[in-house]
């Protein structure tokens, strides 16, 4: 991303907006329809420290920690999913300036979703192929139901 203006600052502002809603700590572009390398996160309980990540790089991960993790793309299911425990990143903010963050705990994990979302993959990416094929199940069950008519409704 090159054009760092007043457009792309409303959209970050949706985007934390929808991610509060769902609600979520973490909330990458590609997720509504954004063709944008960015996402938002705060994984604060105030919910008060809003995180912007463009054009995202990951830089170096250290450790290696088991959380759950969830996902508003895949809503209703959860799972133990192995990411780095530390990670280092390279990104721009809302407004083009460059910054480094390193990461520990929710804040790296959060990190790391994110950027697989961008990537074009889901936590659920890492799980088992028998767990995969569950959740997918789950998932398509959902949809159906979601579509199916009301009983007296025509």
């Amino acid at each position: 991303m090159e054009t760092f203006d007043d457009e792309l600052r409303r959209t970050i502002d949706d985007m934390f907006e929808t991610m509060y809603d769902a609600p979520g700590i973490g909330l990458a572009a590609t997720q509504v329809g954004i063709p944008l390398q960015l996402a938002v996160m705060d994984v604060s309980e105030e919910k008060n420290e809003r995180r912007v990540m463009i054009n995202p790089e990951l830089l170096e991960r250290e450790g290696q920690c088991d959380s759950e993790e969830g996902c508003l793309s895949v809503p209703g299911y959860y799972d133990t999913v192995a990411r780095a425990e530390r990670v280092r990143l390279r990104a721009q903010d809302a407004h083009g300036e460059p910054y480094e963050l390193e990461a520990d705990g929710l804040l790296a994990v959060c990190i790391q979703h994110e950027i697989d979302h961008l990537k074009g993959h889901l936590f659920i990416d890492y799980l088992s192929d028998l767990k995969r094929r569950r959740v997918r199940r789950q998932m398509q069950k959902a949809r159906r139901e979601t579509r199916a008519p009301t009983p007296g409704s025509a």
